[in-house]
């Protein structure tokens, strides 16, 4: 993947960890100069900066509360101000309750739909500017839940799926601008998340999906990272609105959720 990015500029919000992270670092790899978003975990973010700068490329670290629209003009103005341009936004950045839907409340969907939905389109009304002329790259992450029904997930997943649907949208959209969008919909990743997903029982929830999934393992970031920046490079250059799944064929299978019974601890 050496080279694939030279002379590019990515946005990946939320890269101080996990899916995010390891797509920033991919593409510095690559060749790309980046820009580390992060909310809370400063610490985390300054690694991934280092690391990034350790490839010979630039790194950006921007702090923005993304579920509030002035922050998200505000990490915008960090990019013109220091690039100039963007050539790629990975809209990665999510957060949501893991709740059955009789127990929601509202403050649970506004911080989930205000964090998936409404900032990435913000997100992009500022960054296709910023990709006139440059032939730009737009990837959302979606994933397994928003067209699998998983126990506690309804908030994230209708989230992700009206994400897909953003996706499209934009591709629609922006093709005319000559810039790509495209979802990755990642299937059961070995990150934080899903660690707090499971609880207790994430060593054998993995053990599951592994038996259920043809490739017999569960996705690495990095898995998913790839696929971010051959979606980002001159490769996928004729690809847009689509969605690319990425869970080594588990979406092939019924899946561990229903018939081991796996989903998070019961709301008490």
């Amino acid at each position: 993947m050496k080279d694939l990015l030279n002379g590019r500029v990515a946005l990946v919000t939320g890269s101080a960890r996990g899916i995010g992270r390891a797509t920033a670092l991919a593409m510095a790899e690559a060749g790309a100069d980046v820009i580390v978003h992060y909310r809370r975990q400063r610490e985390q973010a300054e690694a991934v900066a280092r690391e990034i700068e350790a490839f010979g490329r630039r790194a950006l670290l921007v702090q923005a509360d993304l579920e509030q629209e002035d922050q998200v003009h505000q990490l915008f103005n960090a990019v013109q101000d220091a690039f100039g341009h963007l050539d790629i936004l990975v809209a990665n950045a999510a957060a949501t309750a893991f709740k059955p839907i009789l127990a929601l409340r509202a403050h649970h969907l506004e911080r989930t739909y205000r964090l998936v939905v409404w900032s990435l389109i913000w997100a992009v009304q500022r960054a296709a500017p910023l990709m006139e002329g440059r032939q730009g790259r737009i990837i959302t992450l979606s994933g397994h839940g928003s067209r699998f029904t998983i126990p506690h997930y309804a908030t994230i997943g209708s989230a992700k799926g009206a994400v897909e649907s953003l996706t499209r949208y934009l591709a629609y959209e922006l093709g005319p601008r000559r810039i790509t969008c495209n979802a990755i919909a990642p299937g059961v990743v070995d990150t934080d998340s899903s660690r707090y997903y499971m609880g207790e029982r994430f060593a054998a929830f993995r053990e599951a999906v592994s038996r259920h999934t043809p490739l017999g393992r569960i996705a690495t970031p990095e898995d998913v990272a790839r696929v971010a920046v051959f979606l980002a490079s001159d490769l996928a250059g004729f690809v847009t609105g689509q969605v690319i799944t990425v869970d080594g064929g588990l979406t092939l299978t019924s899946g561990p959720f229903e018939v081991d019974g796996f989903g998070p601890e019961p709301v008490r």
